[in-house]
Parts: C-alpha cells; sequence; structure tokens
C-alpha cells in the first residue's frame, strides 16, 4: 500500500475517534489505537497474501515479458499461461520424485521416457504458449493423474504388512500407470506433430529444388 494512501486511512480513523467520542462517549485514544491495531491487521493479512502469491509464481522476465508481447498476448493470457505452467512444473517435479522412489516405477519410466517426455512437452510449450490448448490432455488429465497414481502407489507400497490383495492392487495399479505413461507420450508425439509435417514439406521443398539444379547443371554440360 502506498504512503499517501496510508496517511489518508490513518487521517480519516483519528477524525472517526473523534466523532465515535463525542458520541459514544469512549475515550480518543483508547479508540485510535483499536482503529490503527485494526489496520495494521489488514495490511499484515493483505501482506501475506501477496507474500503466499509471489511465492506460488516466479517473478516475470524481462526476456520472457518480450516473448509473450512479441507473439501477441493478452495480460490476461500470460497470467493464465504462467500460472498454468507453473502448477504443471510442480507436478513434474513431484512425478520424478515419486518414480525414483521405486524401482517398479523407474522401470515404467525407462520403457516409456514418461519424465523426459514430460519434461520435453513442458519446454515445447514455453517456447509456443499460443499452443497451450494442444496440451489440454496432458496438463489437465494425464499429468495430474500420473502424479496420484503414483503417489497412492507409494502409499501403498509402504505398507509394513502386505497380503494378497495389496500385491494385486499394486500390479493393477502399475498396469494403469503404464498406461496413463504411454498417453503423454502419444500427447508429445501429437503435439510436435505439426512441426515434423512442416519439416516434411521443406525437406520436399528442398529436394525439388536440388533436382532442378543438377538438372540444370547437366543441360549446361
Amino acid at each position: 500500500m502506498r504512503t499517501g494512501k496510508l496517511i489518508k486511512i490513518i487521517a480519516y480513523l483519528i477524525l472517526a475517534g473523534f466523532v465515535l467520542r463525542f458520541i459514544t462517549g469512549v475515550h480518543l485514544p483508547a479508540v485510535i489505537v483499536a482503529f490503527v491495531l485494526l489496520l495494521v491487521l489488514l495490511l499484515t493479512s493483505s501482506n501475506k497474501k501477496n507474500g503466499k502469491k509471489e511465492e506460488q509464481l516466479p517473478s516475470l522476465t524481462k526476456t520472457k515479458e518480450e516473448h509473450y508481447s512479441k507473439l501477441g498476448m493478452t495480460d490476461q493470457e500470460i497470467d493464465f499461461f504462467r500460472d498454468t505452467m507453473n502448477t504443471t512444473k510442480k507436478q513434474i517435479v513431484k512425478l520424478q520424485e515419486n518414480m525414483n522412489a521405486s524401482t517398479k516405477l523407474r522401470a515404467i519410466d525407462l520403457r516409456n521416457d514418461t519424465l523426459r517426455v514430460s519434461k520435453a512437452l513442458f519446454k515445447e510449450l514455453v517456447k509456443e504458449p499460443k499452443k497451450l490448448h494442444l496440451a489440454n490432455h496432458f496438463l489437465y488429465t494425464h499429468l495430474p493423474n500420473l502424479v496420484d497414481l503414483t503417489s497412492k502407489y507409494l502409499e501403498i507400497d509402504d505398507h509394513e504388512i502386505k497380503n494378497k490383495q495389496t500385491y494385486e492392487k499394486l500390479e493393477e495399479s502399475a498396469q494403469i500407470i503404464d498406461q496413463v505413461s504411454k498417453l503423454i507420450k502419444k500427447d508429445y508425439e501429437q503435439f510436435v506433430a505439426d512441426d515434423l509435417d512442416d519439416l516434411d514439406i521443406e525437406i520436399s521443398v528442398a529436394k525439388n529444388s536440388l533436382k532442378r539444379d543438377n538438372e540444370h547443371s547437366e543441360t549446361q554440360e
């Protein structure tokens, strides 16, 4: 809160203290102290909220701001994108912790490149934020589900005493985790499909150009 605004608020509180003193007979200093304490509490609460917000979302760098500006993104789009990516980053970090905490989960990760693919898709989104909608399944379904599934798997696997039902449930969970990991790989492949198509077109154009150049050279000879 700005200093000027704070001074105005204190002035209003003092004035209110005088008015209340004449109306209610309450002693002035006590009224002022009560109001000032209330103001301090409000300011402290506001600072705590702001602190939490800053903790959750890193500050926007000049480079990133220029990047978003060049893409023509509005302030609302930038805020939404940054908030989404901040959440996604935390989920990937949690998924990595979970995958590394179990031999079975590490095997699933190695088989499907789950962490590597998730990080690669995250990087692609950072480069092309306007394509956020193309990663909806990854961002809002597959990745969050995989984090929840692996967390639950570890919780059950940590049981000191396991019976037949426990092992069956762990095996079922591992199969589902493997399937969702495959879906994340598909999410990445679909996201970069346009880039591969563009590359095919460029290769085709380059080949045709080389063919024409070679034919022209042979004619001159």
